[in-house]
């Protein structure tokens, strides 16, 4: 979505589908909205969203009433992303997935799936994985010292498949190992972090970490 003020934004029809809808059960709830680095944890994911080379980003949020919720749907709102309600979020994180490629632009070419627990995966990763796209793949997924992890590229032509395949809370790790003939793995071990962020003290974890990489001196 990032575009400077006088020139023609390049679209790469490419949308991104970030998954805001979980409980959060084990962080004791608010995980998304939390305090990160002096803002709210989503908004970091946002922040970068907006950065990377997509034409558009839906959230897809539970669909529940309250406060919580609401604030959620605020914050994505703020940052330029379509709100998509899953009303059957309980299901697991598939049914979140399935919502999002749902709630896509009719135009669009590809869907890059991106976690709000993860604020350390950033412009770069989705960049990379789109540049993959645009080489002629159908899945591109990023790895981290060779394991596959999040974002993940997926093809419009291998949604159907996605889309009937994937169910429960596992989103689509298992259809990856499934189809390793379609997935073309990417490496973003220098430009971003998979760290995810299920606990508080994960998230302390990570605050600590942040601060420790910006005292570091100059040149070392």
């Amino acid at each position: 979505m990032h575009s400077t003020t006088g020139e023609t934004q390049l679209r790469s029809g490419v949308s991104a589908v970030l998954l805001a809808a979980g409980a959060g059960s084990r962080f004791g709830g608010g995980k998304l909205l939390a305090s990160y680095r002096g803002r709210p944890m989503i908004e970091a994911v946002l922040s970068e969203l907006r950065e990377a080379p997509v034409d558009e980003i839906i959230a897809v949020v539970g669909e529940s009433a309250g406060e919580e919720r609401e604030r959620l749907r605020r914050v994505c709102s703020l940052h330029g992303a379509r709100i998509a309600e899953n009303p059957k979020w309980e299901g697991g994180i598939s049914t979140s997935v399935k919502r999002g490629l749902s709630a896509c632009a009719p135009d669009s070419r590809a869907a890059v799936i991106v976690l709000g627990d993860q604020p350390l995966v950033g412009a770069a990763a989705v960049g990379r994985l789109v540049s993959a796209f645009e080489d002629g793949v159908d899945i591109a997924a990023a790895t981290y010292g060779g394991r596959q992890r999040n974002p993940v590229l997926f093809a419009r032509s291998v949604w159907p498949i996605l889309q009937k395949e994937i169910s429960g809370d596992k989103g689509a790790r298992r259809f990856l190992r499934e189809h390793t003939d379609l997935v073309t793995e990417v490496p973003c071990d220098e430009v971003a972090d998979p760290a995810d962020v299920d606990t508080v003290e994960d998230l302390r974890s990570l605050e600590a970490r942040g601060a420790g990489e910006q005292n570091e001196p100059e040149g070392g």
